[in-house]
């Protein structure tokens, strides 16, 4: 969040959460600050902001990153977790980059994958809060979650969750700074 005059908010919605608390509340609201920090830097923009890209020849946007992040929830806790047989948002297995690749400057582009990323973060807020534990596992028969294959509990699936927004967040930093000089937060 930032002021009129450009500077950080001392409001950071990300600094008002639970402390102290035990595994579950820890990894929810890791996993909150994360997702947080991805609208937080996404902030303002407009579609041709959003789907600018980073330097040739990578395929890298804001916009590439809301739907490549979008993807991997769904495959994470619908799929993997769930065990629902739910199609893919936007890769193939003929176009592995399209959540990049279909990532172009048009609003209603933009508007369609935070609906989509929307989705998929409520769908797994709710799968978390009705979990009894963080123990029950889900299969990952294809190795997509480093798993090596086979199970994985919910837990496993947050911090890697928590892991992948971590990873991506550095590249949104970046992307941010490029569009419009913004850093911080």
């Amino acid at each position: 969040m930032f002021t009129a005059d450009g500077k950080p908010s001392d409001d950071d919605p990300r600094e008002h959460g639970p402390t102290l608390g035990d595994e579950r509340t820890t990894l929810v609201e890791a996993l909150r600050s994360a997702r947080l920090t991805l609208e937080m830097k996404c902030e303002g923009l407009d579609a041709e902001a959003m789907a600018r890209r980073s330097v040739e020849p990578s395929t890298m946007s804001l916009l590439g990153m809301v739907r490549h992040l979008a993807e991997v929830e769904r495959a994470t806790f619908r799929k993997t977790m769930a065990a629902q047989d739910v199609p893919r948002l936007y890769v193939s297995d003929t176009n592995r980059d399209g959540d990049f690749d279909g990532a172009v400057a048009d609003p209603q582009v933009v508007a369609e994958a935070w609906d989509a990323w929307r989705a998929e973060v409520d769908f797994a807020t709710r799968f978390v809060a009705d979990a009894p534990n963080l123990d029950g596992t889900g299969d990952d028969p294809l190795n997509q979650h480093g798993t090596g294959g086979g199970a994985m509990s919910l837990r496993e699936a947050m911090v890697g969750m928590v892991w992948e927004y971590g990873r991506h967040m550095g590249h949104v930093d970046l992307l941010r700074e490029q569009i419009d000089g913004r850093i911080g937060q």
